[in-house]
């Protein structure tokens, strides 16, 4: 029997090196024993010698990456036992779902992906103070399984500018603004209980409360009560629900009446001028707000520095940038750059976001395809793009597509109608296609002759820029 030692938590390095070494070595998977550092002596004593990486399939290594974070202890000899299978004459073993070990490792996988969902949407930080005065975000959470590394580049991306930590029971992260440092478990008393921000978003979420859509069931499948402790706005929760019907049928009378219909968004608007002080506490509101298009998951927040030359507004985010939390990476945004690039415009040093935060699909098996925001759902939005536009402080606001132009105007504007040089109110601005008007021509030439029309409008806003500097 060979003795495999990894360390505790998610060993995909350490996996990696013993399973190339067990393929070398021609190591049948009931020949393995897989245990914790400290627990056995790998290979008998002697040393894990260099190995030629192993050939895997790229649906094989993205389950790997998702099952070595499970915190079933069987998880390696699992991911083993596959790995070997297709690698002695069953290549297309993933593809057989009715397989008992495929079907066990893609529930394991499916229950990461979700605690990994959990992670991003239920993380609260709270305002604290280091020894030396300076301020930092930090914020306890109680992963199912290992996923504290595997979350860290999602929130490095996500709150870039802030300094902040993580804690949990099997790990944290600590990000300085320029390194992230991985450290050990922590304790519920590490976090603090509180801070000044938690009044101003309870508020908010009391007046967005739905309460004629509510639905506990759905309510508890969405947001686990596990995680309520550890936000804020679960401590209105239960008020909320028992006063939905009477508030419910008090909505009801006042139509009836043909009274003014109250707009709970007139409270989150006010909520965004009075409560954010800075672009940071607005990407906070919105990342924990319930999103304002149906069906959606996470916001995807602008990206870029501040007081740019250049903002760059589009739609809404697709679904790569959805998954990933970040905007303009799909195929539209690789076209922008490529666009940016020839026109002479540095992407790094502009602003890019969306007039919806959100991504509206429509679920087509296991695809989700792009649905366009109607008219009121991107005017929902306008107030959050108004309030960024303000922190973000552009100099000149280009905004691609129709929804663009609905989101910065409020009007339904036809972008090839107005295309170029545009005033939003007092703000100086440009109006030109969306990338993905290009991607879904279907005849190359007009493809190439909408592109060239797109490249000279981005041409045309350096020289605005260079005029207005």
């Amino acid at each position: 029997m060979i003795g495999v030692p990894l360390r505790e938590g998610a060993d995909i390095d350490g996996f990696r090196a013993a399973v190339r070494m067990l393929v070398a070595r021609k190591a049948r998977p009931e020949t393995v024993s897989w245990c914790r550092a400290g627990e056995g002596d790998l290979f008998g004593g002697g040393q894990i010698d260099a190995a030629p990486p192993v050939a895997l399939p790229r649906a094989l290594g993205d389950l790997i990456r998702l099952v070595v974070c499970h915190s079933d202890r069987e998880r390696y000899a699992l991911l083993y036992t596959v790995i070997w299978r297709m690698l002695n004459g069953e290549r297309a073993l993933l593809d057989v779902q009715s397989d008992p070990l495929v079907h066990r490792l893609e529930m394991m996988a499916k229950s990461v992906r979700r605690d990994l969902h959990k992670m991003h949407a239920f993380v609260r930080f709270r305002e604290t103070h280091d020894p030396d005065g300076k301020e930092r975000f930090v914020s306890w959470f109680e992963p199912q399984h290992f996923i504290v590394e595997a979350t860290a580049d999602f929130f490095v991306e996500r709150f870039r500018s802030l300094v902040w930590s993580i804690l949990t029971p099997v790990g944290s992260l600590h990000w300085d603004r320029a390194s992230l440092t991985v450290g050990p478990p922590a304790q519920r008393s590490d976090a603090p209980e509180s801070d000044d921000f938690e009044e101003a978003w309870r508020c908010y979420y009391e007046n967005v409360f739905n309460m004629a859509r509510l639905n506990p069931r759905a309510m508890r499948q969405h947001m686990p009560e596990k995680y309520w402790r550890n936000l804020p706005e679960a401590a209105s929760i239960a008020g909320l629900v028992q006063q939905a019907p009477v508030r419910a049928q008090e909505m009801i009378a006042r139509e009836a009446a043909g009274r003014e219909k109250r707009d709970p968004l007139k409270a989150v608007a006010a909520m965004a001028e009075q409560g954010p002080r800075t672009l940071e506490e607005l990407n906070r509101l919105i990342a924990d707000s319930e999103p304002l298009t149906p069906g959606a998951d996470r916001a995807v927040l602008g990206e870029g520095p501040m007081e740019p030359a250049v903002a760059f507004v589009g739609e809404q985010p697709g679904d790569q940038e959805e998954r990933e939390g970040r905007p303009f990476i799909g195929p539209a945004g690789q076209l922008l750059d490529k666009a940016l690039a020839e026109a002479g415009i540095d992407r790094s040093c502009v602003y890019v976001t969306n007039a919806v935060k959100h991504f509206k699909y429509e679920s087509r098996g296991k695809k989700r395809l792009h649905k366009r925001p109607n008219p009121g759902e991107v005017k929902r939005y306008r107030w959050w793009l108004k309030r960024e536009l303000d922190f973000v402080r552009p100099k000149l606001v280009v905004a691609m597509g129709g929804t663009a132009l609905l989101g910065l105007t409020g009007k339904p504007l036809s972008v090839l109608k107005v295309r170029g040089p545009i005033a939003f109110d007092a703000q100086p601005g440009y109006a030109t296609v969306h990338p993905s008007y290009l991607l879904r021509l279907p005849d190359e030439s007009a493809r190439r002759e909408a592109y060239a029309a797109f490249r000279d409008d981005l041409v045309a806003v350096r020289r605005l820029i260079a005029e207005s500097l």
